[in-house]
């Protein structure tokens, strides 16, 4: 599609009110395959030019934005290719910010290939480059990078939860966000350079550098809050890794194919089916969830099975939540001796947490299934779920029968939390970090506030260089920042000369 995104710069982004070049592009932007209407645009300042010649417009423009029923002809051979809508967006009220038009043409093969070949026979104008008009509304500063990847994520989402999000990025939100962070460090720099350069003439009030390490301390502590997410936004973004762990024959892949509704995986009596990793993604409440299966945990010779197995366990370590399933027959027989069993179990499955986790902090990511609870009498199961209750230490267990389905509702409900909880709400509180290179620009930002409290009474210029690198970071972030607005400041706080 000609409206797909891209446009992740490296180094400082200044956008302009100037167009990227004076060329004029066209594109298919409403995705390619059959479908009822197809909406091809248009954009650079051939766009009028390419209205009239291919809408036989001999007169004046369409009103902007206003739909024109025209018979769509080829400017060279004057051929009918469609009846279709056609549309004017004069610039800079557009998407781009330029001239620009759109043809809603019907949405066959056929229709579709003859409109472009005619677009492109005509003189100054081509195929548009992949993302080319996001970004030409990025230099237009139409967008900002924030925006221009949630764009990105909202063309891509699959989820509500994803839409939510994606939406909420676009909408402008945590770019402005950034861009107050921004704000207050300029004003910080723009003190600290003024007290170096004209503190010695006495044209600065005192206090300015105790304000500024007030203010530098509190954006410190700002970004430093809304890095410790857990990563929410940057999971809901890209889907929850959850993994299906536990013993051979525990009917992990029977789960998998419950959940997925679908034989997904091969189920077998035989013990070692599974030997390697076998993904599926799903929607479980409006949140993604990339849904592993896993080989049967046990010491083999097979060296197949051998390698299934270090596969399995590197992707339990990876996981955000694990389901170690359990076959219940398998449990003791005295209800009081399951919650012990269960522990020394997950002890053979899970990795063993950190120190600085620790065993309640692992348990948060865990969800024990008793899989073959149809074949357990119900009074074992009764009393072995009391237990299970007033345990403590243990992570949430459901009895569930995927060959029956019983149990598989509240598991399903316990699992919908989890994810939830693990995602977040992307419509509550501050927005959240949604893309791994805002975590670094932010992590960076950090160090450099650090930096400037440690020079800031040995050597102020190399204190104001770390207010500037954490300036330049969020500027990389959101694509805008410039030496000019420093000046700007410094003039409007301090009347340097008066």
């Amino acid at each position: 599609e000609g409206d797909v995104l891209c446009c992740m710069r490296r180094g400082l982004c200044i956008p302009t009110r100037a167009v990227c070049d004076a060329e004029t592009i066209f594109a298919l932007s409403s995705g390619h395959g059959r479908c009822g209407v197809a909406v091809v645009r248009v954009s650079g300042p051939a766009s009028s030019m390419v209205l009239r010649n291919m809408a036989g417009l001999t007169q004046a423009l369409p009103s902007p934005r206003t739909a024109l029923l025209r018979r769509i002809t080829d400017p060279q051979s004057k051929e009918l290719l469609d009846r279709g809508l056609v549309l004017w967006f004069q610039g800079p009220h557009s998407f781009t910010g330029e001239d620009s038009a759109e043809f809603h043409i019907h949405g066959g093969p056929a229709v579709i290939t003859a409109v472009l070949q005619a677009l492109g026979s005509l003189e100054g104008v081509r195929p548009a480059e992949a993302g080319e008009f996001t970004r030409r509304a990025f230099h237009a500063g139409k967008l900002g990078l924030t925006e221009v990847e949630g764009l990105g994520d909202l063309i891509h989402a699959e989820t509500e939860a994803q839409r939510r999000q994606a939406l909420r990025q676009m909408d402008g939100e945590l770019g402005r966000l950034y861009q107050d962070w921004g704000y207050r460090l300029k004003r910080c720099l723009a003190h600290v350079e003024a007290f170096i350069d004209f503190s010695e003439d006495e044209l600065i009030e005192d206090g300015v550098l105790n304000q500024v390490d007030s203010s530098v301390r509190q954006l410190e502590a700002e970004i430093e809050r809304h890095l410790k997410d857990e990563r929410r936004g940057e999971r809901l973004r890209s889907g929850v890794q959850v993994v299906i762990a536990g013993a051979t024959n525990a009917g992990k892949s029977s789960l998998l194919n419950t959940l997925c509704q679908r034989p997904a995986a091969i189920v077998s009596p035989i013990a070692g089916t599974t030997r390697d990793i076998v993904e599926t993604s799903l929607d479980i409440g409006g949140f993604p969830v990339l849904l592993s299966d896993t080989a049967g945990l046990r010491d083999s010779s097979d060296s197949v099975e051998r390698e299934g197995v270090r596969r399995a366990r590197q992707r339990v370590e990876q996981a955000d939540l694990t389901l170690v399933v359990v076959d219940s027959t398998q449990l003791p027989p005295d209800p009081q001796l399951v919650p012990a069993f269960l522990q020394e179990h997950l002890s053979t499955v899970l990795p063993s947490p950190s120190p600085e986790a620790g065993m309640e902090a692992a348990s948060d990511r865990v969800l024990l299934v008793l899989n073959k609870s149809d074949l357990v009498p119900e009074e074992q199961r009764e009393r072995t779920e009391g237990e299970l209750r007033e345990s403590t230490g243990l992570p949430p267990a459901c009895f569930l029968s995927c060959y029956t389905s019983t149990g598989l509702e509240d598991f399903l409900t316990v699992l919908q939390s989890r994810v939830k909880t693990l995602c977040g709400d992307p419509l509550s509180g501050a927005p959240s970090l949604t893309q791994a290179r805002h975590r670094a620009h932010l992590q960076q930002s950090v160090q450099a506030l650090i930096q400037y409290h440690q020079y800031r009474d040995q050597d102020l210029a190399l204190a104001a260089e770390g207010v500037r690198l954490a300036l330049t970071h969020l500027g990389r972030i959101t694509g805008r920042v410039g030496a000019e607005e420093i000046l700007d400041i410094i003039f409007r706080d301090f009347c340097i000369g008066k």
